[in-house]
């Protein structure tokens, strides 16, 4: 490919440095569409013959047929999928083939490449998290007004619904397909035709290419546009943070799974067992999304330090630029779908979580704003007066709602026999019937909005 320029061919150790054909066979797709869209415009503004756009054309198909049956192969001296499909292409048409490479360079081409592929990976990551939506939605559905304990600090807070739980992973994935769809749009600008860096002097339609590829228009700086990873970096960030989502829904499982809480059992088809423990049923899917976050999270890491400080346009060091997408992209990949089956097939253990939910005084801010409602307090003082009734209660070993009136009384005259109906579990979650609240009611409207918001109804 040198060989005008160099006398000597390269080392062993620069063969090997430089070479990314044994992870950048992964953009052959994208780099048979972009090589297709870029000869048919080459044709149309008559900078190569029709008859050699054709022919070129063909050849591209042919070249993806073997490598659609037969995969890439990895010769190093090609170094990259680029010159690896032109050699194929030569081999196959002759000397047209190197026309294909008029007006455009490997920087723009990888550039094109990478974006197309990246753009697939967005669509892929919205479809896979709008089946995890649809799976915590139908399950909320079943479960609003299966109550649980709620938790801060892991400590039990107030009782909330399962189903209220459940939602709350809803709207945490709805913002992450929003991140995606957000670098989606963001990324749609096509690099290809700026060359290596300052354009071309060909009479190219860059709007041509553009239409053909999808891309919603043409770059606008033909620097930026070789040199620019933001989109794989949008991208990255967009699957960290539903990495982090998906880390805490399955931590969640793996906590609900221990026998001190017993509140799900696992689909025995996401769990392992022991080699030396007969008993064990271990959350190993779950702990691996749990672990997978962080491969994820140091895949941006990884990319953003790499990019740090490179002048302008494009550099060598740009080539360590895909493994950390590609990694990420298929680690997250399966983390959306285990987690989607997880939700799917666990069986939630409703008796366990009710009874769970009735320990701790998980009903102490009802009675403090019982009396604010019902006596008019200042919450300040109820909180106070509630603080000591808990107290007493954990003294003797007894529910809130299970200490006689006349030793709430003695805490508080203003308390009356009307308090009860505010201290058991189903008046608390029914309550809090605000807006986004875990009332049954609140559950099933908002479980109705997700469902027609994602195509159920």
């Amino acid at each position: 490919m040198w060989g005008g320029r160099f006398a000597e061919g390269p080392s062993a150790i620069m063969r090997e440095i430089n070479a990314s054909i044994p992870f950048d066979k992964a953009l052959w797709r994208q780099d048979i569409a972009a090589s297709k869209a870029h000869v048919a415009m080459l044709g149309a503004q008559g900078i190569v013959s029709v008859e050699d756009a054709a022919l070129i054309s063909g050849g591209l198909d042919q070249v993806a047929a073997e490598y659609e049956a037969s995969g890439v192969p990895e010769n190093w001296d090609l170094e990259d999928i680029h010159m690896t499909t032109e050699s194929r292409l030569a081999e196959l048409i002759g000397p047209a083939a190197g026309r294909l490479h008029t007006a455009r360079s490997r920087n723009d081409q990888v550039a094109t490449d990478f974006r197309l592929w990246v753009r697939d990976a967005c669509e892929q990551a919205d479809a896979g998290l709008a089946a995890l939506q649809r799976a915590l939605v139908i399950r909320a559905g079943e479960h609003a007004g299966s109550i649980m304990p709620g938790f801060t600090h892991l400590q039990t807070a107030q009782p909330v619904t399962l189903g209220h739980h459940l939602m709350a992973y809803y709207e945490m994935v709805r913002r992450d397909r929003s991140r995606f769809a957000d670098a989606r749009a963001r990324m749609n600008e096509s690099p290809l035709g700026s060359a290596a860096l300052a354009g071309t002097g060909f009479p190219i339609d860059r709007a041509m290419t553009a239409g053909a590829l999808g891309f919603d228009r043409p770059t606008a700086n033909s620097l930026d546009s070789v040199s620019d990873r933001d989109f794989a970096l949008d991208y990255l960030m967009a699957a960290s943070q539903c990495a982090l989502h998906l880390s805490r829904l399955a931590e969640e499982f793996i906590i609900w799974a221990s026998q001190p809480f017993g509140f799900v059992r696992l689909p025995d088809s996401l769990s392992t067992g022991s080699s030396i423990m007969p008993q064990k049923k271990n959350p190993d899917a779950a702990e691996l999304v749990r672990g997978h976050a962080g491969r994820i999270i140091g895949s941006l890491t990884s990319l953003m330090i790499t990019m740090k400080g490179l002048p302008l346009a494009y550099s060598k060091d740009m080539q360590d630029d895909k493994p950390p997408v590609f990694e990420a992209a298929g680690l997250l990949t399966l983390c959306i779908a285990a987690m989607t089956g997880m939700v799917e097939a666990t069986t939630f253990r409703t008796d366990r979580m009710r009874a769970a939910a009735e320990l701790g005084y998980a009903t102490a801010t009802d009675l403090a704003d019982w009396l604010v409602r019902q006596a008019n307090i200042p919450f300040r003082e109820a909180h106070h007066i509630t603080g000591a009734a808990v107290k007493l209660a954990e003294s003797r070993g007894v529910a809130l709602d299970q200490l006689p009136l006349e030793d709430l009384q003695a805490i508080d005259p203003r308390i009356d026999e009307r308090v009860y109906g505010a201290l058991s579990v189903e008046a608390s979650v029914a309550a809090r019937a605000s807006h986004g609240g875990t009332a049954p009611d609140q559950v099933r409207l908002r479980v109705a909005e997700a469902r027609v918001a994602l195509g159920l109804e």
